[in-house]
């Protein structure tokens, strides 16, 4: 006849054993049923409220001139993996009798930034800065001078920061943003593993 405080004590770890894998089972079911984000979209909307914080700006030419940059249009290039701005602008200094409007048009691609979470300018094109009615000293001046202050002062410029909650969401899978891709409606980050060294 088997032992009654056996058969309590083996009854007793089988309801024990039961409950442990009925946790464990649930917390599996939870881990699996919370979708492993793969990409951050930005939109075009988006994109465009990043440039109105950063301009109008105004950027010095030699010394003796000011070039005034408004607010841009943005125009995506999925095909190129670059954004192109057009730009109305300004110059105006203590060296002219006049100021001169005209358009600027820059080309550039996009990089991450770990340090503050955003999306920056990279690899600065400026392809065309024409002003209307300038004559050919001062047009020759801009076109030295004005396209390198451009380019130098437009690179590294934020358009988006990721936000903090998306972020925690990534530290707490042991993600980080990624390649960052043009679309025809935006951005899409990717999202990747951390490095074994980033993820401790």
């Amino acid at each position: 006849m088997p032992c009654l405080g056996s058969t309590i004590a083996t009854a007793m770890f089988s309801r024990r054993f039961l409950l442990a894998a009925a946790a464990a089972s649930t917390l599996w079911i939870s881990a699996c049923s919370q979708a492993v984000p793969t990409k951050i979209s930005v939109t075009q909307a988006q994109l465009e409220q990043g440039l109105k914080k950063q301009f109008p700006k105004q950027f010095p030419i030699a010394g003796l001139l000011q070039l005034d940059m408004q607010q841009p249009q943005l125009l995506l290039l999925p095909v190129s993996n670059q954004l192109q701005t057009d730009w109305v602008v300004q110059l105006s200094g203590p060296a002219l009798r006049q100021s001169f409007s005209g358009q600027m048009r820059v080309r550039f691609g996009l990089y991450y930034e770990p340090k503050d979470r955003s999306v920056r300018a990279q690899r600065v094109e400026v392809l065309s800065l024409q002003l209307e009615d300038a004559n050919p000293a001062i047009a020759e001046m801009v076109q030295t001078y004005g396209q390198r202050v451009a380019q130098q002062a437009l690179q590294g410029f934020a358009l988006y920061t990721v936000k903090p909650e998306e972020m925690e969401l990534m530290d707490n899978l042991g993600l980080r943003p990624g390649a960052i891709t043009v679309t025809g409606q935006g951005l899409d980050v990717a999202i990747e593993a951390q490095p074994a060294a980033a993820a401790k």
